[in-house]
């Protein structure tokens, strides 16, 4: 019997630990499915390896992969390890890369011979989608940001004040870059609220953010709304800042997929909670990589490339979804025509490996519900 190799390459530990553990447990959840399902015509070979939210050590655990020979990864996560480890090991290596939230503007132009996927949407859409918010949904006219110096906040720092400024004629005060964990953000925040913007927009992960928002509530009021963006929807940041941060919103993709409620209802069955941000885009990562990998039939990425759409977009075959996944499965081996409707989006691959359409929600952070965040409204875009 056949062994179809797969793995999950995750920020575990590091400033994005909080939300990699979560992600990495929906990129895991299809394999257990599967195996749990029985008489399948394959075995499944996973394994899962840390980024450490570090581009360098993202690049060491995905040369471990690359010499282990697997050919598909789901992951990494944040745009700053996942363009390095891209272009220095899984193009180099025919590797598929299908991130379920790497949203940096720049996977879209990689020169990656096609190997380079995900199941989360651009940022140059979550930019248009946070200057709309900005103005329509808080009124704001100005805003200052402040985001993590790398690919991913320095990318979307830039689509949102550009949005914010030729949509909506925003005034951008002041755009600083930050280092990560830090022990003080009083500076970067002093600088950013100089002129008292209407709007800070805070673009960064949870392990930063903690810092941050205790200096930001140590020196300025509740009065300034604060915009952020998915890296910074962590339900355990009330608690650690110490506020209840009913001043912050959010932006980020929602899990609305034809398969959301089946999978929803398979996350919580073996994790015993609900599944967060970028969970959901995760499961679909992996699923749609185990399906390609069994209608090529090999574990090669560069065989395995050819099959991603094919399983995925719009075909006259069989649907699945995560609640049939396993039926799919047994489908594609036996040579049967399927397509993925999946539980974030409905996976729709463009020609630069991207979803086709996606939907974004609006949130704010309130203790007095589950989870301390609340859907205000949802958003939909097409690229």
């Amino acid at each position: 019997m056949r062994t179809v190799m797969h793995s999950v390459l995750m920020p575990l530990t590091g400033d994005l630990a909080s939300l990699g553990g979560p992600i990495r447990d929906g990129g895991t959840l299809p394999v257990k499915q599967l195996r749990a399902a029985g008489d399948m015509p394959v075995e499944f070979d996973q394994t899962v390896e840390d980024t450490q939210t570090d581009p360098q050590a993202g690049i060491q655990a995905a040369n471990g992969l690359a010499n282990a020979g697997y050919p598909t990864v789901c992951g990494p996560a944040s745009s700053g390890v996942n363009l390095q480890v891209t272009r220095e090991v899984f193009i180099p290596n025919g590797m598929i890369g299908c991130s379920p939230s790497s949203t940096s503007p720049n996977v879209t132009t990689l020169d990656d011979d096609d190997l380079i996927f995900r199941t989360a949407p651009s940022d140059a859409l979550q930019g248009q989608v946070m200057a709309q918010v900005a103005d329509n949904e808080l009124g704001n006219s100005s805003a200052s940001i402040l985001y993590v110096n790398n690919d991913y906040g320095q990318a979307l720092a830039d689509s949102f004040s550009q949005a914010f400024q030729d949509n909506y004629s925003g005034s951008v005060q002041e755009s600083v870059a930050f280092e990560q964990e830090q022990s003080s953000y009083t500076s970067p925040l002093s600088t950013a609220m100089n002129d008292s913007p209407s709007m800070l927009v805070v673009i960064g992960y949870p392990a930063s953010g903690i810092q941050i928002f205790r200096d930001f509530y140590a020196n300025y009021n509740n009065d300034t709304d604060v915009l952020v963006t998915d890296g910074l929807v962590d339900p355990t940041l009330p608690d650690e800042v110490g506020n209840d941060m009913a001043n912050v919103f959010a932006t980020t993709p929602q899990a609305t997929g034809p398969g959301q409620a089946e999978f929803a209802s398979l996350y919580e069955d073996e994790y015993d909670r609900a599944p967060g941000v970028f969970n959901a885009h995760a499961y679909d990562a992996s699923a749609v990589s185990l399906l390609a990998n069994v209608k090529a039939g090999e574990n090669d990425g560069d065989v395995i490339k050819e099959e991603m759409r094919a399983v995925a977009n719009p075909n006259d075959g069989m649907e699945v979804t995560p609640g049939n996944l396993a039926e799919g499965l047994r489908a594609v081996a036996n040579g049967d025509d399927v397509y993925y409707q999946g539980a974030s989006s409905s996976v729709d691959f463009d020609e630069n490996g991207d979803m086709t359409a996606v939907t974004y929600a609006f949130l704010q952070y309130n203790t007095d519900v589950e989870g301390n965040v609340e859907t205000i409204s949802t958003i939909d875009f097409e690229a």
